[in-house]
This record gives C-alpha cells, sequence and structure tokens, in this order.
C-alpha cells in the first residue's frame, strides 16, 4: 500500500531511530535550541525542518537531545509522538507564559504539575474530564532543581501547581478581538479562582501524548517548566511586577533536572542489577 509515512524517516522531524537520545528537552521557539544546547556536551544539529530543530548532544555520559515543537498543541503533540518512534521516553517541556495567579511576578519558574485543557489537541488524546498531567519523577526532579535555582525575591522564585493550556495567544491578551468574549472571560476568571499558576500553550498536549503512549512495560514521562514573562492579572491591578524575556534560569533548571533523572534512573537499574544478580547467587 502506498504511504507517505516512511517507517525509517519521520515525516517531519527528518530523523531516524537513534538520532536523538532517550531524554529530550522541548522549548517552543526554534531559536532557543542552539543556546540549550550549549549546555549539553559536544552538542551537533541533526536535523531541522519547519519549527522542528534537533540538537543531540551528552550528560552525564548519555545522550540527550533538544527539540523544538513551534507555537500550541498540534505541532508540539508531532514532535512528541515521532520523537518517542525514535526512542525518547523522558520529555521537559521548558517555555514562557503569562502569569495568572497574584502569587506570580515576571522571571518566576512555574512547575507544571498538570494543565487545564482550554485547547483541543489534548482531546484527540483523552477522553472528557481525564486530567492532563505531568510525571511524577520529572515533576520531582524540576522541583529539586528549582530549588537550586531559585530565592524568595519576587522575579527569582518557583512555584509548583496547575497550568492552563490554551490554543489562542490574543485570547488571553485582548479577548475583546473574539466573538465569545464573554465566554473566554468567564472561564479566564474560574481559572483565577482556582489558583491556576500561569497560561502557556503546549503543556496539556505533550501530558496527554505521553500519557497515552505510556503503554506498560514501556513509560512515558512528561513534565515542564515555565517561566512567567509578567504576569497578566497583576497589570490589570496595576500591582507590582516585573516584565522579562529571559528564560536563561528555565533553561538551566530543566537541564538541570534531566541530569538529576540521568542520575535516578542510573541508580535504579544499579540497584535492579544487583538485585538480579543476588537473585542468581542465591539460585545456585
Amino acid at each position: 500500500m502506498a504511504t507517505i509515512m516512511n517507517n525509517e524517516v519521520r515525516f517531519h522531524l527528518k530523523i531516524r531511530h537513534g538520532d536523538v537520545g532517550r531524554y529530550v528537552i522541548l522549548p517552543g521557539d526554534p531559536g532557543r535550541v542552539p543556546k540549550i544546547a550549549a549546555l549539553l556536551d559536544n552538542a551537533k544539529q541533526i536535523a531541522q525542518n519547519r519549527e522542528y530543530n534537533i540538537y543531540t548532544g551528552t550528560l552525564n555520559g548519555e545522550k540527550v537531545s533538544v527539540c523544538s515543537t513551534g507555537i500550541g498543541g498540534p505541532s508540539a503533540a508531532i514532535a512528541v509522538e515521532e520523537l518517542i518512534d525514535s526512542g525518547a521516553n523522558t520529555f521537559i517541556r521548558v517555555g514562557t507564559s503569562g502569569g495568572i495567579d497574584l502569587s506570580v511576578f515576571g522571571g518566576d519558574l512555574i512547575i507544571a504539575e498538570a494543565a487545564i485543557r482550554a485547547e483541543g489537541t489534548s482531546y484527540e488524546y483523552l477522553p472528557q474530564g481525564y486530567p492532563s498531567i505531568a510525571d511524577f519523577e520529572v515533576t520531582t526532579a524540576l522541583v529539586q532543581a528549582a530549588k537550586e535555582l531559585s530565592t524568595e525575591e519576587p522575579g527569582n522564585r518557583y512555584h509548583v501547581g496547575v497550568v492552563h493550556s490554551k490554543d489562542s495567544f490574543y485570547g488571553e491578551t485582548n479577548p475583546e478581538r473574539s466573538a465569545v468574549e464573554d465566554n473566554i472571560k468567564s472561564r479566564w476568571e474560574s481559572y483565577l479562582k482556582c489558583g491556576c499558576l500561569t497560561s502557556e500553550m503546549e503543556c496539556a498536549a505533550i501530558y496527554a501524548v505521553g500519557l497515552v503512549r505510556s503503554v506498560f512495560p514501556k513509560k512515558i514521562r512528561c513534565g515542564g517548566v515555565l517561566t512567567a514573562l509578567w504576569n497578566a492579572e497583576r497589570s490589570k491591578r496595576n500591582m507590582p511586577d516585573n516584565i522579562t524575556d529571559d528564560s536563561t534560569r528555565g533553561i538551566k533548571c530543566a537541564v538541570r533536572a534531566v541530569e538529576l533523572l540521568i542520575e535516578q534512573d542510573k541508580a535504579a537499574y544499579n540497584r535492579f542489577m544487583s538485585e538480579i544478580h543476588g537473585d542468581i547467587r542465591r539460585g545456585e
């Protein structure tokens, strides 16, 4: 049967199995990929197509990749799907966002342990009412990394909680442009009341793909760290805030979390092998 889906070369990413590592950092912006890759050892570009810019290097002797996802859920889901098909199983989204909860200042980091599914892509993966949640191990590593990189100063803190994933950037910043303005505003107010930390565009889709592709015994782990560029609600209230376009701390947090996961995974593997050898010796 004729098909455009070549099993050897991924249709969108233009990579083959083995081109990427088990661990992948996922920025949205293709231009941010070289900046992240510079924190790896011996990183080289392996492919670039459309919004997808992909580098692979190493951390602590393990192959690690960086792949941009573009803007929004559809392109992010495609990236994760094809990366899984190419051998990856652990993903950290690193991106930017607009603060919602008044505790968030521009420059703060947000560890996204779950995402409100206010977009469309996750509904192609998860049933209505099923949450889009991050992997606990990845979230724990991100929290540890964020603690190492943060202080109590506004703009240099970190938060852990629920984020809002949407499809329309201007639905957040200029809802009056929409024919369903009242609906957008009422939902936004409900998110604010529930303590939603920040708004972005990819976490729900990435987590959804990870959840459905995580079929035993193959576990797919996803998590995310976001830099708040500013806080939309603080701006509305003329409250003090910071405005930043610097995501360096978020990038360092993602890379450090990958290092921690590599250490944990190696330790778990060594424990497993020790138990196997112990069983063999006892059997003898």
